[in-house]
Protein backbone atom coordinates (compact mmCIF):
# COMPACT_ATOMS: atom_id res chain seq x y z
CA UNK A 1 0.00 0.00 0.00
CA UNK A 2 1.11 3.14 -1.07
CA UNK A 3 2.03 5.89 1.70
CA UNK A 4 0.29 9.40 0.73
CA UNK A 5 2.24 12.40 1.81
CA UNK A 6 1.02 15.66 1.03
CA UNK A 7 2.89 18.45 -0.14
CA UNK A 8 2.22 22.30 0.96
CA UNK A 9 3.03 25.13 -1.89
CA UNK A 10 2.70 25.90 -5.17
CA UNK A 11 6.88 27.02 -6.50
CA UNK A 12 9.57 26.16 -7.59
CA UNK A 13 10.57 23.99 -4.13
CA UNK A 14 7.79 22.73 -3.92
CA UNK A 15 7.64 21.14 -7.16
CA UNK A 16 11.31 19.56 -6.19
CA UNK A 17 9.92 18.04 -3.24
CA UNK A 18 7.13 16.56 -5.27
CA UNK A 19 9.99 15.19 -7.72
CA UNK A 20 11.99 13.82 -5.23
CA UNK A 21 8.95 11.93 -3.81
CA UNK A 22 7.89 10.78 -6.28
CA UNK A 23 11.55 8.49 -6.85
CA UNK A 24 10.49 6.49 -3.80
CA UNK A 25 8.62 3.60 -5.46
CA UNK A 26 5.64 3.92 -2.21
CA UNK A 27 4.25 7.40 -2.35
CA UNK A 28 1.16 8.72 -3.40
CA UNK A 29 1.57 12.24 -3.82
CA UNK A 30 -1.07 14.98 -2.82
CA UNK A 31 -0.57 18.95 -3.02
CA UNK A 32 -2.41 21.92 -1.74
CA UNK A 33 -1.52 24.86 -3.77
CA UNK A 34 -3.08 28.70 -4.15
CA UNK A 35 -2.71 28.00 -7.96
CA UNK A 36 -2.08 24.89 -9.84
CA UNK A 37 1.51 24.50 -10.47
CA UNK A 38 2.30 21.79 -13.89
CA UNK A 39 4.64 20.08 -12.84
CA UNK A 40 3.54 19.07 -9.37
CA UNK A 41 0.10 18.56 -10.75
CA UNK A 42 1.46 15.61 -12.63
CA UNK A 43 2.83 14.13 -10.24
CA UNK A 44 0.05 14.39 -7.60
CA UNK A 45 -2.65 11.70 -7.40
CA UNK A 46 -4.67 14.41 -6.08
CA UNK A 47 -4.78 18.54 -6.10
CA UNK A 48 -6.39 21.17 -4.01
CA UNK A 49 -6.49 24.34 -5.01
CA UNK A 50 -6.98 26.99 -2.10
CA UNK A 51 -4.95 29.48 -0.06
CA UNK A 52 -2.08 27.08 2.19
CA UNK A 53 -3.02 29.75 4.86
CA UNK A 54 -6.61 28.29 5.16
CA UNK A 55 -5.12 25.69 8.19
CA UNK A 56 -8.78 24.05 8.32
CA UNK A 57 -9.43 23.79 4.89
CA UNK A 58 -5.85 22.47 3.93
CA UNK A 59 -6.10 19.63 7.30
CA UNK A 60 -9.70 18.68 6.29
CA UNK A 61 -7.97 17.85 2.94
CA UNK A 62 -5.10 15.64 4.41
CA UNK A 63 -7.46 13.82 6.79
CA UNK A 64 -10.20 13.12 3.67
CA UNK A 65 -7.51 11.22 1.72
CA UNK A 66 -5.96 9.89 4.38
CA UNK A 67 -2.59 11.77 4.35
CA UNK A 68 0.11 10.21 6.50
CA UNK A 69 2.73 12.72 6.18
CA UNK A 70 2.27 16.46 4.81
CA UNK A 71 5.21 18.51 3.53
CA UNK A 72 5.11 21.96 4.00
CA UNK A 73 7.16 24.20 1.30
CA UNK A 74 6.14 28.14 2.37
CA UNK A 75 6.95 30.08 5.21
CA UNK A 76 3.40 31.94 5.45
CA UNK A 77 1.50 28.51 6.28
CA UNK A 78 3.91 27.82 9.01
CA UNK A 79 3.46 31.28 10.34
CA UNK A 80 -0.75 30.36 10.25
CA UNK A 81 0.13 27.49 12.41
CA UNK A 82 -0.64 24.28 9.24
CA UNK A 83 2.10 22.38 11.32
CA UNK A 84 -0.04 22.93 14.66
CA UNK A 85 -3.61 21.89 12.94
CA UNK A 86 -1.93 18.92 11.31
CA UNK A 87 -0.93 17.62 14.17
CA UNK A 88 -4.00 17.92 15.97
CA UNK A 89 -5.75 15.76 13.28
CA UNK A 90 -2.95 12.95 13.76
CA UNK A 91 -1.50 14.15 10.80
CA UNK A 92 2.86 14.00 11.01
CA UNK A 93 4.31 17.56 9.76
CA UNK A 94 7.80 17.91 8.27
CA UNK A 95 7.68 21.57 9.26
CA UNK A 96 7.83 23.41 12.78
CA UNK A 97 4.69 24.52 14.33
CA UNK A 98 3.86 27.57 14.80
CA UNK A 99 5.88 29.16 17.81
CA UNK A 100 9.45 27.61 16.84
CA UNK A 101 8.59 28.62 13.31
CA UNK A 102 9.13 32.06 14.84
CA UNK A 103 12.89 31.13 14.29
CA UNK A 104 11.87 32.81 10.64
CA UNK A 105 8.91 34.67 11.10
CA UNK A 106 10.08 36.95 14.25
CA UNK A 107 13.93 38.32 13.63
CA UNK A 108 13.51 39.82 16.96
CA UNK A 109 12.52 36.18 18.55
CA UNK A 110 15.26 35.08 16.86
CA UNK A 111 17.54 36.75 17.81
CA UNK A 112 16.65 36.81 21.29
CA UNK A 113 16.89 33.83 21.52
CA UNK A 114 20.56 33.81 19.93
CA UNK A 115 21.16 36.34 22.60
CA UNK A 116 19.86 34.66 25.74
CA UNK A 117 21.21 31.31 25.04
CA UNK A 118 24.73 32.64 24.34
CA UNK A 119 24.84 31.62 20.65
CA UNK A 120 27.96 32.82 18.83
CA UNK A 121 27.86 34.21 15.35
CA UNK A 122 25.19 36.41 16.72
CA UNK A 123 25.23 40.37 14.69
CA UNK A 124 24.79 42.93 17.58
CA UNK A 125 21.28 44.30 16.67
CA UNK A 126 18.62 46.22 18.46
CA UNK A 127 14.74 45.86 17.93
CA UNK A 128 12.57 48.79 17.95
CA UNK A 129 8.51 49.06 17.46
CA UNK A 130 8.05 52.64 17.23
CA UNK A 131 9.42 54.68 14.05
CA UNK A 132 10.82 57.22 15.69
CA UNK A 133 13.16 55.24 18.40
CA UNK A 134 14.15 53.20 15.20
CA UNK A 135 15.42 56.71 13.63
CA UNK A 136 16.58 58.07 16.86
CA UNK A 137 18.77 55.19 16.71
CA UNK A 138 20.13 55.57 13.64
CA UNK A 139 21.39 59.02 14.14
CA UNK A 140 23.01 57.75 17.77
CA UNK A 141 25.15 55.39 15.00
CA UNK A 142 28.08 56.48 12.47
CA UNK A 143 28.17 52.82 10.89
CA UNK A 144 26.07 51.63 8.28
CA UNK A 145 22.94 49.18 9.87
CA UNK A 146 21.13 46.58 8.08
CA UNK A 147 17.34 47.57 8.67
CA UNK A 148 15.09 43.87 8.52
CA UNK A 149 11.58 44.35 9.04
CA UNK A 150 10.66 42.11 12.01
CA UNK A 151 7.76 39.56 9.79
CA UNK A 152 7.82 38.07 6.85
CA UNK A 153 8.89 39.65 3.67
CA UNK A 154 9.31 36.74 0.95
CA UNK A 155 13.22 37.80 0.93
CA UNK A 156 12.76 41.14 -0.12
CA UNK A 157 12.25 43.88 2.83
CA UNK A 158 15.91 44.04 3.89
CA UNK A 159 17.93 46.95 3.47
CA UNK A 160 21.44 47.58 3.56
CA UNK A 161 23.05 51.13 4.46
CA UNK A 162 25.22 52.15 2.65
CA UNK A 163 24.11 49.99 -0.24
CA UNK A 164 20.43 50.42 -0.78
CA UNK A 165 19.75 53.37 1.44
CA UNK A 166 21.42 56.34 2.59
CA UNK A 167 21.12 57.70 6.06
CA UNK A 168 17.79 59.67 5.19
CA UNK A 169 16.52 57.16 2.59
CA UNK A 170 16.86 54.79 5.70
CA UNK A 171 14.76 56.33 8.20
CA UNK A 172 12.10 56.87 5.43
CA UNK A 173 12.41 53.36 4.95
CA UNK A 174 11.54 52.41 8.34
CA UNK A 175 8.18 54.64 8.73
CA UNK A 176 7.17 53.37 5.68
CA UNK A 177 7.22 49.97 6.59
CA UNK A 178 5.70 51.15 10.54
CA UNK A 179 8.83 50.97 12.57
CA UNK A 180 8.65 47.43 13.80
CA UNK A 181 12.52 46.73 12.58
CA UNK A 182 15.90 44.93 13.37
CA UNK A 183 18.67 47.13 13.09
CA UNK A 184 21.73 45.13 12.80
CA UNK A 185 25.47 45.40 12.08
CA UNK A 186 26.04 45.82 8.40
CA UNK A 187 28.20 42.36 7.60
CA UNK A 188 30.91 42.22 5.63
CA UNK A 189 31.91 39.13 3.68
CA UNK A 190 30.53 36.21 1.43
CA UNK A 191 27.44 34.91 2.29
CA UNK A 192 26.80 30.90 1.96
CA UNK A 193 23.68 28.68 2.85
CA UNK A 194 23.97 25.78 4.68
CA UNK A 195 20.88 23.67 5.22
CA UNK A 196 19.85 20.37 7.50
CA UNK A 197 17.44 17.96 7.74
CA UNK A 198 16.02 18.44 11.74
CA UNK A 199 14.47 15.56 13.65
CA UNK A 200 13.74 17.43 16.61
CA UNK A 201 16.89 16.67 18.38
CA UNK A 202 19.47 15.90 15.39
CA UNK A 203 20.36 17.21 12.30
CA UNK A 204 21.74 15.82 9.04
CA UNK A 205 23.69 18.49 6.71
CA UNK A 206 23.36 19.23 3.52
CA UNK A 207 25.59 20.68 0.64
CA UNK A 208 26.39 24.08 0.86
CA UNK A 209 25.00 26.35 -1.44
CA UNK A 210 24.99 30.15 -2.47
CA UNK A 211 21.96 32.40 -3.51
CA UNK A 212 21.90 35.06 -6.10
CA UNK A 213 19.17 37.50 -4.98
CA UNK A 214 19.70 40.41 -6.95
CA UNK A 215 18.01 40.96 -9.68
CA UNK A 216 20.31 41.54 -12.45
CA UNK A 217 23.96 40.46 -13.53
CA UNK A 218 27.20 41.65 -11.59
CA UNK A 219 24.93 41.35 -7.84
CA UNK A 220 23.21 44.69 -9.38
CA UNK A 221 19.36 45.92 -9.03
CA UNK A 222 16.29 45.12 -6.18
CA UNK A 223 17.04 42.14 -3.92
CA UNK A 224 14.24 39.11 -5.48
CA UNK A 225 13.23 36.17 -3.95
CA UNK A 226 16.33 34.46 -5.97
CA UNK A 227 17.69 34.61 -9.31
CA UNK A 228 19.44 31.02 -9.39
CA UNK A 229 21.74 29.30 -6.74
CA UNK A 230 25.07 26.84 -6.96
CA UNK A 231 27.07 24.40 -5.36
CA UNK A 232 30.53 22.72 -5.48
CA UNK A 233 31.28 19.27 -6.41
CA UNK A 234 32.86 18.44 -2.88
CA UNK A 235 29.55 19.66 -1.29
CA UNK A 236 31.86 23.14 0.51
CA UNK A 237 33.54 26.31 -1.36
CA UNK A 238 36.52 27.33 -1.46
CA UNK A 239 36.05 30.55 0.13
CA UNK A 240 34.79 28.49 3.17
CA UNK A 241 37.16 26.61 5.36
CA UNK A 242 36.35 23.16 7.01
CA UNK A 243 36.27 25.08 10.37
CA UNK A 244 34.20 27.93 8.82
CA UNK A 245 31.83 25.46 8.27
CA UNK A 246 32.12 23.29 11.37
CA UNK A 247 30.75 26.07 13.43
CA UNK A 248 28.04 27.40 11.07
CA UNK A 249 26.70 23.75 11.80
CA UNK A 250 27.33 24.13 15.32
CA UNK A 251 25.43 27.34 15.41
CA UNK A 252 22.90 25.49 14.00
CA UNK A 253 22.68 22.77 16.50
CA UNK A 254 22.66 25.43 19.51
CA UNK A 255 19.70 26.90 17.96
CA UNK A 256 17.74 23.67 17.50
CA UNK A 257 19.10 22.97 21.17
CA UNK A 258 17.54 26.00 22.08
CA UNK A 259 14.32 25.71 20.82
CA UNK A 260 14.16 22.45 22.85
CA UNK A 261 14.98 24.52 26.06
CA UNK A 262 12.27 27.10 25.09
CA UNK A 263 9.79 23.79 24.96
CA UNK A 264 9.52 24.51 20.80
CA UNK A 265 10.80 21.12 19.27
CA UNK A 266 11.55 22.20 15.36
CA UNK A 267 10.96 19.39 12.70
CA UNK A 268 11.83 19.96 9.47
CA UNK A 269 14.17 21.47 7.52
CA UNK A 270 16.27 24.71 8.82
CA UNK A 271 18.13 27.08 6.49
CA UNK A 272 20.79 28.65 7.91
CA UNK A 273 21.97 31.91 5.82
CA UNK A 274 25.42 32.78 7.13
CA UNK A 275 27.39 35.61 6.57
CA UNK A 276 31.23 34.53 6.30
CA UNK A 277 32.89 37.35 7.74
CA UNK A 278 36.80 37.97 8.90
CA UNK A 279 35.86 36.28 12.48
CA UNK A 280 34.37 33.69 10.81
CA UNK A 281 30.33 32.73 9.66
CA UNK A 282 27.62 35.09 11.34
CA UNK A 283 24.19 34.42 11.22
CA UNK A 284 22.01 36.58 8.56
CA UNK A 285 19.11 35.00 9.08
CA UNK A 286 17.29 31.42 9.31
CA UNK A 287 14.05 30.51 7.53
CA UNK A 288 12.39 27.38 8.88
CA UNK A 289 11.91 25.81 5.85
CA UNK A 290 13.92 25.01 2.64
CA UNK A 291 15.14 27.65 0.43
CA UNK A 292 13.60 28.29 -2.77
CA UNK A 293 16.18 28.28 -5.42
CA UNK A 294 18.56 26.47 -3.11
CA UNK A 295 15.94 23.34 -2.91
CA UNK A 296 15.99 22.51 -6.43
CA UNK A 297 19.75 22.33 -6.14
CA UNK A 298 19.94 20.14 -3.18
CA UNK A 299 16.91 17.48 -3.90
CA UNK A 300 18.40 17.58 -7.49
CA UNK A 301 21.83 15.98 -5.92
CA UNK A 302 19.84 14.04 -3.33
CA UNK A 303 20.82 9.96 -4.03
CA UNK A 304 19.05 8.74 -0.96
CA UNK A 305 15.49 7.85 -0.50
CA UNK A 306 13.36 11.20 0.20
CA UNK A 307 10.18 9.80 1.50
CA UNK A 308 12.60 7.53 3.92
CA UNK A 309 14.13 10.43 5.29
CA UNK A 310 10.84 12.17 6.32
CA UNK A 311 9.27 9.06 7.92
CA UNK A 312 12.40 9.42 9.87
CA UNK A 313 12.33 13.33 10.72
CA UNK A 314 8.61 12.65 11.75
CA UNK A 315 10.13 9.86 13.86
CA UNK A 316 12.86 11.38 15.86
CA UNK A 317 15.33 8.94 14.43
CA UNK A 318 17.58 10.56 11.45
CA UNK A 319 20.91 9.33 11.13
CA UNK A 320 23.76 10.82 8.54
CA UNK A 321 23.70 7.31 7.18
CA UNK A 322 20.02 7.98 5.93
CA UNK A 323 20.93 11.07 3.92
CA UNK A 324 23.40 10.87 0.95
CA UNK A 325 23.85 13.40 -1.78
CA UNK A 326 25.29 13.16 -5.81
CA UNK A 327 29.09 13.80 -5.62
CA UNK A 328 28.52 16.48 -8.34
CA UNK A 329 28.17 20.30 -8.91
CA UNK A 330 24.83 21.91 -9.49
CA UNK A 331 23.67 25.36 -11.05
CA UNK A 332 20.59 26.14 -10.97
CA UNK A 333 19.08 29.68 -13.32
CA UNK A 334 15.90 30.76 -13.12
CA UNK A 335 13.62 32.96 -15.82
CA UNK A 336 11.13 35.20 -14.66
CA UNK A 337 8.83 37.53 -16.63
CA UNK A 338 10.32 40.77 -17.90
CA UNK A 339 10.26 43.66 -15.37
CA UNK A 340 10.39 41.31 -12.59
CA UNK A 341 10.38 42.25 -9.83
CA UNK A 342 8.89 45.84 -9.89
CA UNK A 343 6.18 45.48 -12.77
CA UNK A 344 6.62 42.06 -14.11
CA UNK A 345 4.76 40.91 -17.67
CA UNK A 346 1.77 38.41 -16.32
CA UNK A 347 0.18 36.27 -19.25
CA UNK A 348 2.94 36.21 -21.44
CA UNK A 349 3.33 33.10 -23.59
CA UNK A 350 6.70 31.22 -23.82
CA UNK A 351 7.66 28.41 -25.24
CA UNK A 352 10.29 25.41 -23.46
CA UNK A 353 12.10 24.00 -26.28
CA UNK A 354 14.57 21.45 -26.05
CA UNK A 355 16.65 21.88 -22.86
CA UNK A 356 18.96 19.08 -22.63
CA UNK A 357 19.71 17.02 -19.59
CA UNK A 358 19.05 19.85 -17.18
CA UNK A 359 16.68 19.55 -14.43
CA UNK A 360 13.35 21.45 -15.33
CA UNK A 361 11.24 23.05 -12.48
CA UNK A 362 8.06 24.96 -12.79
CA UNK A 363 7.55 27.77 -10.81
CA UNK A 364 4.29 30.91 -11.12
CA UNK A 365 3.56 29.44 -14.08
CA UNK A 366 0.22 28.30 -16.01
CA UNK A 367 -0.31 25.79 -18.79
CA UNK A 368 -3.44 26.86 -20.82
CA UNK A 369 -4.61 24.44 -24.02
CA UNK A 370 -0.87 23.45 -24.21
CA UNK A 371 0.74 26.86 -24.21
CA UNK A 372 2.62 27.94 -21.05
CA UNK A 373 2.29 31.81 -19.64
CA UNK A 374 4.14 33.65 -17.41
CA UNK A 375 2.81 35.22 -14.13
CA UNK A 376 3.77 37.93 -11.68
CA UNK A 377 6.83 36.05 -10.45
CA UNK A 378 9.73 33.64 -10.75
CA UNK A 379 8.28 31.23 -13.93
CA UNK A 380 10.77 28.56 -13.90
CA UNK A 381 14.10 27.25 -13.15
CA UNK A 382 16.15 24.59 -14.68
CA UNK A 383 18.97 22.54 -12.46
CA UNK A 384 22.53 21.82 -14.31
CA UNK A 385 24.60 19.04 -12.47
CA UNK A 386 28.11 18.01 -13.69
CA UNK A 387 31.36 16.98 -12.44
CA UNK A 388 32.90 20.60 -12.04
CA UNK A 389 30.95 23.87 -11.57
CA UNK A 390 31.89 24.77 -15.20
CA UNK A 391 30.14 21.35 -16.60
CA UNK A 392 26.71 21.92 -14.34
CA UNK A 393 26.78 25.47 -15.81
CA UNK A 394 27.03 25.12 -19.32
CA UNK A 395 23.80 22.55 -18.54
CA UNK A 396 22.31 25.35 -17.29
CA UNK A 397 23.25 28.05 -19.33
CA UNK A 398 21.60 25.74 -22.48
CA UNK A 399 18.52 24.91 -20.80
CA UNK A 400 17.62 28.45 -19.95
CA UNK A 401 18.53 29.52 -24.04
CA UNK A 402 16.36 27.01 -25.10
CA UNK A 403 13.41 29.07 -23.39
CA UNK A 404 11.96 31.92 -25.90
CA UNK A 405 9.00 34.55 -24.43
CA UNK A 406 9.01 37.36 -22.54
CA UNK A 407 11.68 36.21 -19.88
CA UNK A 408 14.94 37.02 -18.47
CA UNK A 409 17.85 35.44 -16.64
CA UNK A 410 21.36 35.75 -14.99
CA UNK A 411 23.98 34.57 -17.53
CA UNK A 412 26.64 34.81 -14.62
CA UNK A 413 25.08 32.54 -12.24
CA UNK A 414 27.96 29.37 -11.24
CA UNK A 415 30.02 30.78 -13.28
CA UNK A 416 33.84 31.03 -12.42
CA UNK A 417 34.24 34.69 -13.04
CA UNK A 418 31.48 34.67 -10.10
CA UNK A 419 33.31 32.25 -7.62
CA UNK A 420 36.92 34.20 -8.15
CA UNK A 421 35.38 37.32 -6.71
CA UNK A 422 34.30 35.53 -3.96
CA UNK A 423 37.54 34.23 -3.56
CA UNK A 424 39.32 36.65 -3.89
CA UNK A 425 36.90 39.02 -1.66
CA UNK A 426 37.55 36.37 1.14
CA UNK A 427 41.37 36.83 0.56
CA UNK A 428 41.09 40.75 0.99
CA UNK A 429 38.89 40.72 4.14
CA UNK A 430 41.40 37.95 6.13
Amino acid sequence: MNMKILVVGGGGREHAIADALSRSSNVEIYSVMGKENPGIAALSADVCICKETETGRVADYAESHGILYAVIGPEAPLQAGLADELAARGISCIGPQKEAARLETDKEFCRNLMRDHGIEGCPGYAAFHDPEDACRYIDAHDADLAIKPIGLTGGKGVKIMGEHLDREGAKDYIREIGGEVVLEERLIGEEFTLMAFVDGSHLVPMPLVQDHKRAYEGDVGPNTGGMGSYSMEDHSFPFVTDADKSRAFAIMEKVISALNTEGLPYVGFLYGQFMNTADGPKVIEFNARFGDPEAMNLLTLLTSDFAATLVKMAAGTLTPADVSFAPQASVCKYLVPEGYPDAPQKGKPLTVGDYGDAKLYFANITLEDGAYFTQTSRTLAFVGLGDTLAEAEMQAQKAVESVTGAVRYRRDIGTEEVLERRMAHMREIR
